[in-house]
């Protein structure tokens, strides 16, 4: 009688190689705590050593800065109530004698800073205005729209950041006293300061940043309502920008407000002068005290404008960094 053969399921042998060193050093630095780096532990920022430490260096380093940026301003200030020979005087002295606030409305009359001014207020006015008008169009096109050569048409505009503003100050002033294809002359007008205000690199830049966190679906679904690009860049995308928006409001009016070379340049009429311009055009025949009273005026609007808005100009700044 013969036996039938049996066949038994063969188990599966458990591959008892060890693992290899690369894998055994990637699960030991798993397993092992991570350590910190840095010039101060968290263990020794809770003793007391440690806090006494960590702040008397915070305050000495926050009251540097602060007395590296507010001196200027308060010497300014100061200066402007002394008396020619106090502000010549050796060594200087850091407090006026007697607070004379009437060399302000001594230095209003003089030079004529109402005039002036209003003539800043006209052309930060126009350049804020072509500013937004054409750098938003701009920036919408190249982040929504994504035409053809849209990312040579922004490597264009941003290698224009590389390049120096002096280096193109005199073709820029060439464009001004004859306008390319129109011919126009340009010079003692606003438009020598608005269209040149508005061609900014850095604005676009800035603006296409913000667009491009923008959800798409967001677009898609007023696309499919109907709405054309214009409605959409008007009623969808500028409401939800309105902190980047402010930001290159604030920015390209500072910069038409601080400006002097290329207004110096462009508006050699006394009539049409930017304020910084006109007081250095008659700072040579001020007293000058009457001379730094003027600046200080000349600044209020500028200072006034950084304190109210310096939370929405790092909140526009940071807005269109992460996406999500």
């Amino acid at each position: 009688m013969s036996q039938s053969t049996v066949q038994r399921p063969v188990r599966a042998v458990k591959d008892t190689a060890p693992p290899p060193k690369h894998a055994r050093r990637r699960r030991k630095r798993k397993e092992q705590p991570q350590q910190f780096r840095g010039l101060v532990s968290p263990h020794t920022l809770t003793t007391r050593r440690g806090k006494i430490v960590y702040w008397t260096v915070v305050t000495f380093v926050v009251t540097g800065f602060t007395l590296a940026f507010v001196f200027p301003l308060y010497w300014m200030v100061t200066g402007a109530m002394k008396s020619p020979d106090e502000l010549v005087a050796v060594p200087p002295s850091f407090f006026p004698k007697e607070l004379n606030f009437s060399v302000y409305a001594e230095a209003w009359e003089l030079l004529d800073l109402g005039t002036f001014l209003k003539n800043t207020l006209i052309y930060a006015g126009g350049a804020w205005f072509f500013t937004l008008t054409f750098d938003v169009a701009a920036a919408y096109a190249l982040s929504k729209l994504r035409p053809v050569f849209g990312k040579v048409v922004l490597a264009l505009v941003l290698s224009t950041l590389m390049i120096p503003p002096m280096v193109i100050l005199l073709p820029a002033y060439l464009s001004v006293v004859e306008l390319p294809i129109f011919g126009w002359n340009l010079l003692n007008t606003p438009w020598a300061i608005w269209l040149p205000a508005a061609a900014n690199g850095f604005f676009i830049f800035l603006l296409k940043r913000f667009f491009d966190s923008i959800p798409r679906e967001l677009l898609e679904a007023a696309q499919i309502d109907g709405a054309s690009p214009m409605r959409i860049l008007w009623s969808v995308v500028l409401p939800v920008s309105r902190p980047i928006l402010g930001v290159v409001s604030i920015l390209a009016v500072v910069n038409v407000w601080k400006d002097f070379v290329w207004p110096l340049l462009v508006l050699p009429d006394s009539e049409k002068m930017s304020i910084s311009v006109g007081i250095s055009s008659l700072s040579a025949q001020m007293p000058q005290n009457v001379l730094i009273a003027a600046l200080v005026i000349a600044s209020i609007p500028a200072i006034l404008v950084f304190l109210v808005f310096q939370r929405s100009i790092m909140a526009g700044l940071t807005a269109g960094s992460l996406k999500g």
